[in-house]
């Protein structure tokens, strides 16, 4: 079975790059990240403060996701409805990186996780999977970017999705925002694993990106960082 984590912060390529893997390899892309923004839109939906821990470990309690594929590309379901379009507004955005330090809504999304990587050879990206969802993956790696290159990306990929009224410097905020709630949480917190290969994507392209990783993978070099 081949397990890839590719961890990182947002905005640094992560699920660019491994759906491209996934393609090369022909394997499961889980991107968990999507797991989270569902359960931040229960939360909105419900009117719960996504900080309200109290309220959202009860909520998650019966919540119900699904990960399925259809046409090799990953739609979610949150209680029996597609919510894949759904979950990229800059308002889920940021709530999912408020459930994702709530215990309660990591080990339950990380069960899920795991068992899909138990029965299928998947390339999984997250903030944590090196680390802690996947600690013995075949293959390693951590994505990195300058805020600035991380904050225009997100910010092209929401224009390119018709949402309006946000702008670069709220996109941004919204990036520092995640960045710190990712890093500080006492909990699985986003970190490189000490045998993750590092992959600065600040002025590379997605393909470059992909030649280091697919190099690596077919003549499993020993990790480093790549700058």
């Amino acid at each position: 079975m081949i397990n890839i984590a590719i961890d990182g912060p947002a905005g640094a390529g992560k699920s660019t790059i491994a759906k491209a893997i996934s393609r090369e390899l022909g394997i499961i892309y889980l991107d968990t990240g999507a797991m989270y923004r569902a359960v931040a839109l229960k939360a909105i939906r419900s009117g719960i403060d996504t900080g309200d821990q109290p309220a959202v470990e009860s909520m998650v309690e019966d919540i119900d996701i699904r990960i399925e594929y259809k046409d090799n590309e990953q739609r979610i379901f949150l209680d029996g409805t597609d919510v894949t379009g759904m979950i990229r507004t800059p308002e889920v955005s940021v709530g999912a990186s408020d459930v994702a330090v709530i215990p309660a809504v990591r080990k339950k999304m990380v069960e899920l996780q795991r068992s899909i990587a138990k029965n299928n050879d998947v390339v999984m990206d997250g903030r944590d999977i090196g680390t802690f969802v996947l600690p013995d993956a075949s293959y390693k790696f951590f994505l990195t970017a300058s805020l600035d290159e991380r904050a225009r990306r997100r910010f092209n990929e929401i224009t390119a999705n018709g949402m309006t009224g946000v702008s670069l410097e709220d996109v941004k905020k919204d990036i520092a925002y995640r960045d710190n709630n990712d890093s500080s949480r006492s909990f699985a917190p986003l970190s490189k694993a000490p045998d993750a290969l590092e992959i600065d994507t600040t002025g590379i392209s997605p393909e470059e990106v992909v030649r280091i990783i697919m190099d690596t993978i077919k003549n499993r070099k020993t990790v480093g960082a790549a700058k």
